[in-house]
């Protein structure tokens, strides 16, 4: 499996994206800003579309990459999320107030869109690939994702407070390459971060004390205004750990 990050900031400006990782060319683990940086060709490529949870940063472009792609496609784009996940994008966005349903538009003999409940712990066969739902802790209802290609696994925890279940679940994971964790603030902000249900440097150091592997370790869904000083911290609290930040276009291969 190949992932590329389209993007994995916490905000927007200049060339900062929010959420959105690429798998193969058909696959998507979110569907933030990031998800403008395909051209339209690989947008209609896309089948798959893993939802971590309903949050604009992770969701705003699913709406106008079905709409972009609607008549280039000879069958749906199925969209993966839990159940209340799923309910939240059903009322709040595919509602035909804020957008049309897409679920309910056909092109041909089929519709743009069908949605695809996952629960967690369940893994999604796809081809010799599957992603299964881990376990996430935040305001909404919210997964993380495990990728397995069959040779190696990488796992990104989408936005999580602390997650004993979560590391319980990454630690059973044989062959994992890369952890990629969200850390949103910096410890100046450790309030903010506890009440936002994010992790902050000196959290994230508490937390990867629960992690026994040997994964390289990304750091994703930084501030703008404060990712150099968050990965300062983070150096300063779980350097051992050697966390390096995530950027736009890293590809990994596993």
């Amino acid at each position: 499996m190949k992932l590329r990050v389209l993007g994995c900031s916490g905000g927007i400006g200049g060339n900062l994206h929010t959420t959105s990782f690429l798998v193969d060319s058909d696959t998507l683990i979110d569907a933030g800003t990031g998800v403008g940086e395909l051209a339209l060709t690989e947008l209609a490529a896309i089948d798959h579309i893993f939802i971590t949870h309903s949050h604009m940063d992770h969701i705003c472009n699913l709406p106008l990459l079905l709409d972009s792609t609607a008549g280039m496609r000879d069958h749906p784009v199925t969209v993966y999320a839990t159940h209340a996940t799923l309910e939240i994008l059903k009322r709040h966005v595919f509602n035909w107030e804020i957008w049309p349903d897409f679920s309910e538009i056909y092109r041909g003999l089929d519709t743009v869109m069908r949605y695809r409940e996952i629960n967690t712990g369940e893994a999604i066969a796809l081809g010799g690939r599957r992603i299964t739902a881990l376990p996430a802790v935040h305001t909404v209802p919210a997964v993380g994702y495990h990728l397995d290609s069959g040779q190696g696994s990488l796992v990104f925890s989408g936005d999580t407070y602390v997650n004993d279940a979560l590391w319980e679940a990454v630690n059973s994971i044989d062959g994992l390459r890369y952890l990629i964790v969200e850390t949103a603030f910096s410890n100046r902000e450790r309030e903010l971060a506890a009440l936002s249900q994010h992790l902050c440097p000196s959290l994230l150091a508490e937390e990867l004390r629960k992690f026994r592997g040997d994964a390289e370790i990304y750091i994703t869904h930084l501030k703008p205004d404060e990712a150099h000083l968050i990965m300062a911290e983070i150096e300063e609290s779980a350097g051992a750990c050697r966390p390096r930040m995530l950027v736009n276009d890293q590809v990994f291969e596993f």
